[in-house]
């Protein structure tokens, strides 16, 4: 009898496979390998499927969304490959189908039927009750009469500075009935109103990712942690912020720099609580903020929120990060190469999606691809070569005012916009320009979460009139300065008072009015900590004074001290070399102009993943000359006085110059 030849399955597939990688190879555009800035060797072994795991400086050197890797054979041919991000499945809840609570014998017992068969990891809690902590036994059933022990010991709890514990997890299975048994000899019983059950998810590989804390920087109820991913177009699985403090809570919010229409703002990615309690003896600790979002730049930004509470010590904050993967089918082995680096180009379009499932699941070589260097042939593309990062020319005569900006190295910049110059420039900084020659340079501002401290001079200004009322006169260091909060402190114990803050302006008729800038309510007992005065002022000053006051009533005045203004940061965020013969300025003072627009979105995002080299500008340059005639230099109501008496003396000499002239028929 003749034998039949039966292929086996693997084999088959990896034929199918193969066919198609041949198909969408003949599809594949013509492109020049020399495009691409970055290269790294894949050195496979053998003919057939394989996976490599795209390393952190892959990602970062390229394009957000990755379309600019390729893989290239030894004859300089692209290779289809499919790319996947692994992430887990995106975890559900679903609802018992009955709900019963009865409390008996010292306990609440929550019974729960699950209604369902699916494999079950864990039940959240739904209550009313603000504060309470309790302890928790888990039992699980499939007959309602045999139960085995799936948690015992757990807590549950809810405290009124946000941190909250109501869920309790168990290992993974699938049950029938829950029963929940809930503590309550060391308290009286709290409602329980629901419950949800978490059903078991995937998970996905992750690896640890090196951190480091850029930055640290402390304002009024804030912390801000400035992060180094050490690359960016990182999809992080969660971030962990360690301290040894052995009691806190606080809110935490995370945020990335994004380019925008303005400029550089932060954007919320994610709000969390961290806490570190002591239950009944036993330590609960909450420090790990669940993520899975992609971050585009290599800059991750951690805004503590103290509140009335001193900052907390952070000894390190750890993340992971999860994987990308790359599956190609090799169609002999040798040197192939992963190429990345190229702003230009769009994603390619291989026929693989129809494959997708099977190859994420085949068997395949793992490669690990060498160090990532640079591609020693590589040439710009031709749009590239031709963008170049000089505006348009200026006449920098209307500009009143301009700083140095010494350069150390080349590169992308970031230059700090300082007091002083916020308080000359226009509200929305439109005057500002970066010029280097006749000729402007693109910039981007940087709209920070970061605040500076200015000590403020106060002094006693009561007002006899109101001898109730406590008022404190306070100078800025100069006129207009953009400031956004007001803070100070009291030794005072007991108090209660409503504090306004206020300035004196002249109207365009030279008439002066008080102006409110904002006001807060204060309050101070012996046994709670000391809480600063803190004021978020709803309008600019336009003045260089501002005053505080306060109506005591029939109490002592309070002891006021230690004032100090709070101005937010903003940053101009440009690229340059230097050049010693043609130095780079910052101009600004300039009233009439509008709002430079530059074609920065072509590198917007080279400039937010780049390392920026930080510039100190240099001290004012004065450019603005004398006026021209004294009018210019006066204000309120002396200018209209100004221009009444100049109006009267041409009056009067245009009679005198009248009785001169010939009167009509007179020859």
């Amino acid at each position: 009898m003749k034998r039949i030849l039966r292929s086996h399955p693997l084999h088959r597939f990896c034929a199918i496979v193969a066919l198609t990688i041949v198909v969408a190879a003949q599809t594949c555009l013509a492109f020049d390998p020399n495009e691409w800035r970055n290269t790294q060797t894949l050195e496979v072994p053998a003919k057939g499927l394989v996976r490599v795991n795209v390393p952190a400086p892959t990602l970062d050197a390229a394009q957000p969304g990755l379309e600019d890797l390729r893989i290239v054979d030894s004859k300089g041919n692209q290779v289809p490959y499919l790319i996947e991000r692994l992430l887990p499945d995106a975890e559900s809840k679903i609802r018992p189908a009955e709900f019963r609570s009865t409390i008996e014998n010292g306990a609440t017992n929550l019974n729960l039927r699950t209604g369902s068969r699916a494999p079950l990891v864990g039940v959240s809690l739904e209550t009313p009750a603000t504060r309470f902590m309790k302890a928790v036994d888990i039992e699980g059933s499939n007959d309602g009469t045999t139960w085995t022990k799936l948690a015992g010991g757990d807590s549950l709890f809810r405290l009124p500075d946000g941190a909250a514990k109501l869920r309790v997890s168990f290992p993974e299975g699938a049950w029938e009935f829950l029963r929940v048994t809930i503590d309550d000899l060391g308290s009286p019983p709290v409602p329980f109103t629901g419950a949800d059950l978490h059903k078991a998810r995937t998970t996905a590989p992750a690896e640890p990712l090196p951190i480091t804390i850029k930055s640290r920087d402390e304002s009024p109820g804030t912390t801000r942690l400035a992060l180094d991913l050490g690359a960016a177009n990182l999809t992080l699985g969660s971030l962990r912020i360690e301290s040894n403090e052995p009691v806190f809570t606080r809110t935490v919010t995370l945020a990335v720099p994004e380019f925008g229409n303005d400029g550089i703002r932060e954007r919320n990615i994610a709000d969390a609580v961290i806490y570190r309690v002591n239950m009944n003896g036993k330590n609960e600790a909450h420090l790990e903020i669940p993520l899975e979002s992609e971050i585009h730049t290599r800059e991750l930004l951690v805004l503590i929120q103290n509140e009335d509470s001193p900052p907390i010590s952070i000894d390190s904050v750890r993340a992971d990060r999860r994987l990308v993967r790359l599956t190609f089918f090799a169609n002999q082995p040798g040197q192939y190469s992963l190429l990345s680096g190229n702003t230009q180009c769009t994603a390619p379009r291989y026929d693989l999606s129809a494959l997708s499932g099977r190859l994420r699941n085949a068997s395949a070589t793992d490669v690990v691809p060498s160090a990532l260097v640079p591609n020693p042939n590589y040439k710009p593309p031709e749009a590239l070569a031709a963008l170049t990062l000089t505006g348009a020319q200026i006449d920098i005569a209307k500009w009143k005012f301009r700083k140095p900006l010494p350069l150390s190295q080349s590169g992308v910049q970031q230059v700090e916009l300082g007091p002083e110059l916020l308080a000359r420039s226009q509200p929305d900084q439109r005057d500002i320009r970066i010029v280097r020659g006749e000729y402007q340079l693109p910039f981007i501002f940087e709209r920070t979460s970061l605040s500076r401290s200015i000590d403020l001079n106060a002094a006693a200004a009561n007002d006899p009139k109101k001898p109730a009322f406590s008022r404190w006169s306070l100078k800025l260091p100069q006129t207009g300065l953009p400031i956004a909060r007001l803070v100070c402190t009291s030794s005072s114990p007991l108090f209660h008072r409503q504090m306004r803050l206020w300035e004196e302006v002249t109207d365009e008729r030279g008439d002066k009015f008080a102006s409110e800038l904002g006001r807060a309510t204060w309050d101070q007992t012996p046994n709670s900590p000391k809480r600063d005065l803190v004021i978020e002022l709803n309008a600019r000053p336009q003045s260089d004074t501002l005053f505080l006051e306060t109506d005591n009533g029939d109490n002592p005045a309070i002891d006021l001290r230690n004032f100090r203004s709070y101005y937010p940061v903003t940053r101009v965020v440009f690229k340059a070399t230097p050049d010693p013969a043609q130095p780079v300025w910052l101009y600004y003072g300039n009233p009439d102009t509008t709002t430079p627009r530059y074609d920065l979105t072509l590198v917007a995002g080279e400039l937010l993943k780049a390392e920026r080299s930080t510039v100190a500008a240099g001290p004012e340059e004065n450019l603005s000359s004398k006026p021209s005639f004294v009018g210019e230099t006066l204000a309120g109501s002396t200018r209209y006085i100004f221009w009444g008496a100049l109006a009267l003396v041409v009056i009067v000499l245009l009679a005198i110059m009248s009785r001169f002239l010939p009167k009509p028929g007179q020859q």
